[in-house]
């Protein structure tokens, strides 16, 4: 029996008469990074803040690390939210320092753990320095290592990727992989796929208030057929025959999509025939063409559903 971290059951909230997140379900397994991915104003934010408990659901449930209420476990939680904030006068550690005795850690131990996080990651030359002397990212970085320095079991990011350079989001890679390696479960919600790719064990994807995916990376990325580019050694039209109907030639190589169980077969035809291989490559489409296919689906659903048209209408 898995135990689950997080677990919301059909969380609903409306602001006015727009339903902004409609009866999302989440399990989060213990230990585990699991990312919430959407395009922007799909709900995630909403949907975390609820899971959390710092606003109050119009339908559902919420229950965490172990199925607490979350006001009682608050201690045992990490959060950054979406909206960042320190205070500009305070130097790095004072305010890591200050974010962690908010959840119970002693003063003079956070200032210990902020010096030894900063230095682990690259930025000990500014331990120091005032907020509002440092960068946004950094100071983000900053905002970010305040938010786990009390080592929490559950740690919730909502877009932690965002503003941040390249540099700085390897850095947070990192650290996220760390937190999980030391038994935390991380929630982090993001619209930028290739975090998600190489960070989620789980993940869901909301699109138009609603949970629409919930699976592995890899289920993502099934939902879709590989993509194949075959270069014939002789270079002969004749070779058309051997594929799919929908294949397109495009300079010495035909592109075209494939399902799973037709590879073999595939494979075993274009060997046969004697036009050669100059070149093959067989991938699976990316997390992003996965995202991408399952919001287009629901954009089209919803654009073609009665109950938009007479949106659409009372506007007019």
């Amino acid at each position: 029996m898995t135990d689950y971290s997080v677990e919301a059951d059909g969380l609903t909230k409306y602001f006015d008469s727009f339903k902004a997140v409609d009866h999302v379900s989440l399990q989060v397994p213990e230990g585990s990074i699991y990312g919430v991915l959407g395009p922007n104003g799909a709900g995630k934010t909403t949907s975390l803040r609820m899971t959390l408990g710092i606003i109050d659901p119009d339908e559902g449930t919420s229950r965490l690390l172990g199925g607490h209420k979350p006001q009682s476990v608050r201690h045992r939680i990490g959060y950054l939210p979406e909206e960042r904030g320190l205070y500009p006068g305070m130097k790095a550690r004072e305010a890591i320092a200050f974010m962690g005795a908010l959840r119970g850690l002693d003063w003079s131990e956070g200032r210990r753990r902020a010096a030894t996080f900063m230095t682990e990651l690259g930025l000990e030359r500014v331990i120091d320095e005032k907020i509002r002397k440092m960068s946004k990212g950094m100071a983000q970085m900053v905002q970010l290592i305040g938010s786990i320095v009390h080592a929490p079991d559950l740690i919730v990011l909502d877009e932690p990727f965002s503003g941040l350079d390249p540099v700085n989001q390897e850095r947070l890679e990192m650290l996220v992989r760390r937190e999980r390696d030391r038994g935390a479960t991380i929630l982090f919600s993001t619209h930028v796929m290739a975090h998600a790719e190489r960070l989620c064990d789980r993940l869901a994807i909301i699109a138009r208030s609603q949970r629409r995916f919930e699976g592995t990376v890899d289920e993502a990325r099934a939902l879709l057929p590989m993509q194949v580019r075959y270069t014939p050694r002789d270079g002969s039209d004749a070779v058309a025959a051997l594929l799919p109907s929908a294949a397109m030639r495009k300079g010495d190589a035909w592109h075209f999509a494939i399902e799973d169980g037709e590879v073999e077969p595939l494979l075993a035809r274009i060997t046969a025939s004697g036009h050669g291989v100059a070149g093959l490559s067989i991938a699976r489409p990316a997390l992003h063409d996965a995202f991408v296919h399952i919001v287009r689906q629901v954009d089209a659903g919803f654009d073609a559903s009665p109950e938009n048209d007479a949106i659409e209408e009372a506007a007019a």
